[in-house]
């Protein structure tokens, strides 16, 4: 049987640890200064981002590191094509909830709608900069959608059902994930202009499609040159 890698053990002692901070957070800084409220939500943000529920599970049930295949990546998508559907399922729910989680706590203890969105913005670099994987995990897709269900529903909303839309037309995940986050950045810019939602949305849409977009100039390349894979085809070992 193979012995647990290093990166499983510190996730696994790390994650209660998160866990409690979130939970004490909660309960004893609410009425503390703002900056003292800055400084513990948003490290915890990136903590929380930086669970790689992709790489756990399939370490956990498979034995595999899920960045020796396919994209090399811990998200979803490349958990769906080496794991199967139902771990996919178990990482988008995960993933989504980081996003959530993030921007509530920033919500509950700070209050205002910057704080929402740099708690949003920091629980991205998590996912995709993880400290517990030598920065290199997802390209935040869910995660992005998390925060952003809370901030801005409709939006959320409109970026779901254009990535289904395209994913589904063209059987490229990333190709519909591009251009849903530009479609959903799209959406916080006019909902902010129709004075439905705060302008301060807009700060996140552009920078988290920024990220995402970035996260994606690989996936780009291969659709370009004809080689990325399609949903439902099974990624390969890395060379």
């Amino acid at each position: 049987m193979n012995r647990p890698s290093t990166s499983i053990i510190i996730q696994a002692v790390a994650i209660p640890f998160i866990i409690a901070g979130v939970i004490v957070v909660l309960f004893t800084m609410e009425d503390q200064p703002k900056s003292a409220q800055y400084s513990v939500v948003l490290p915890l943000a990136y903590l929380l981002g930086s669970i790689s529920w992709g790489y756990l599970l399939l370490q956990l049930k498979m034995g595999v590191d899920v960045r020796e295949y396919g994209s090399g990546r811990t998200g979803m998508s490349n958990v769906l094509r080496t794991g199967g559907v139902k771990s996919a399922a178990i990482v988008l729910t995960l993933d989504i909830a980081k996003g959530v989680i993030a921007v509530l706590i920033a919500r509950a203890v700070i209050g205002t709608n910057a704080a929402e969105v740099a708690a949003a913005l920091i629980v991205l670099v998590g996912h995709n900069w993880p400290v517990f994987l030598q920065f290199k995990g997802g390209r935040g897709i869910l995660t992005a959608l998390g925060g952003l269900v809370i901030m801005v529903p409709i939006a959320a909303i409109i970026a779901t059902v254009a990535f289904i839309a395209i994913t589904g037309l063209s059987r490229y995940i990333s190709l519909g994930s591009v251009i849903g986050v530009i479609i959903g950045a799209i959406a916080i810019l006019g909902l902010a202009l129709a004075d439905v939602q705060s302008n301060t949305y807009m700060v996140y849409g552009f920078i988290a499609a920024t990220m995402i977009v970035w996260q994606h100039r690989d996936n780009i390349q291969r659709i370009r040159d004809g080689s990325e894979r399609r949903l439902g085809q099974a990624a390969t070992k890395a060379d």
